[in-house]
């Protein structure tokens, strides 16, 4: 269990080191996929919730996909650069889940999803639902349960503007070309706030959200009862990996163990 002990001054997110966060009491979870241990903190002050996440990271990595020109298909390419992420995924269901990518049952979770590229530039994680479902999705990800049950992984974002979106080139513009335009989000894609912060081999990101935005496509946080979510270190997107890639299992992420999250009065 992850207690978020209250607070009357909450810390910054732009201050991974906040002398709030030794009233923390931290727990360790193991990322299966990432072979790592990640150490969580959390924190409310009644109004929202603050949740510091660190994990090993020889690498400092916040460029993603640059585009490389292709002379012979006169074409833009993705390029091999993947940056660092962190995502959190909170159950949204009425039934415990275990938010896997081989579940045997439907459900609905909430992404927090911090990008070194694509968010933290604006000082937020994007906000996304998963929906796994029986019901096809021309945009969905076929996947198969533990049971051998075909399920589909459709991820949309929140109602707002996206932090970062796709540029595209109708001609050559450099051998490289950055492929995303980055910008502020808005709306109900702007309820998290996050900041990274890289140093000595370890990354620190810390979560900011107001307990309940007010948007239905987020969990609702109170301080009865627990909240469970699940962290991974890599997207979870259900892809196999990308040999090609600096991070070859970016895309390979699913929850490892589910976390529950209790707010003290």
């Amino acid at each position: 269990m992850l207690a978020a002990s209250r607070t009357d001054a909450p810390p910054r997110i732009d201050k991974p080191d906040s002398s709030q966060w030794s009233a923390a009491a931290p727990i360790t979870v193991r990322d299966v996929v990432a072979n790592i241990d990640i150490t969580l903190k959390a924190l409310h002050d009644g109004e929202s919730v603050y949740i510091q996440a660190t994990f090993p990271d020889p690498t400092e990595n916040r460029m993603h996909r640059m585009l490389r020109w292709d002379p012979a298909k006169r074409a833009y390419r993705d390029g091999p650069e993947r940056e660092d992420v962190l995502v959190l995924k909170w159950n949204m269901s009425p039934h415990a889940s275990g938010l896997t990518l081989h579940e045997d049952a439907p459900y609905v979770a909430d992404i927090w999803f911090w990008k070194a590229c694509r968010s933290d530039h604006a000082g937020y994680a994007d906000d996304k639902v998963d929906i796994y479902s029986v019901n096809p999705d021309p945009y969905a990800k076929a996947l198969l349960s533990g049971s051998g049950k075909v399920f589909y992984l459709t991820r949309k974002g929140d109602e707002g503007q996206d932090p970062a979106e796709s540029i595209l080139y109708p001609d050559y513009a450099g051998d490289k070309a950055e492929k995303f335009r980055l910008s502020q989000p808005s709306g109900s894609r702007a309820d998290i706030r996050a900041k990274g912060f890289w140093k000595d081999g370890r990354w620190t990101v810390t979560y900011a959200r107001k307990l309940v935005t007010g948007h239905t496509d987020d969990v609702s946080l109170t301080l009865d009862g627990a909240h469970t979510f699940g962290v991974s270190r890599f997207e979870i997107a259900g892809r196999g990996p990308d040999p090609d890639a600096e991070e070859p299992l970016y895309g390979c992420g699913d929850v490892g163990e589910i976390i529950a999250l209790r707010l003290t009065r």
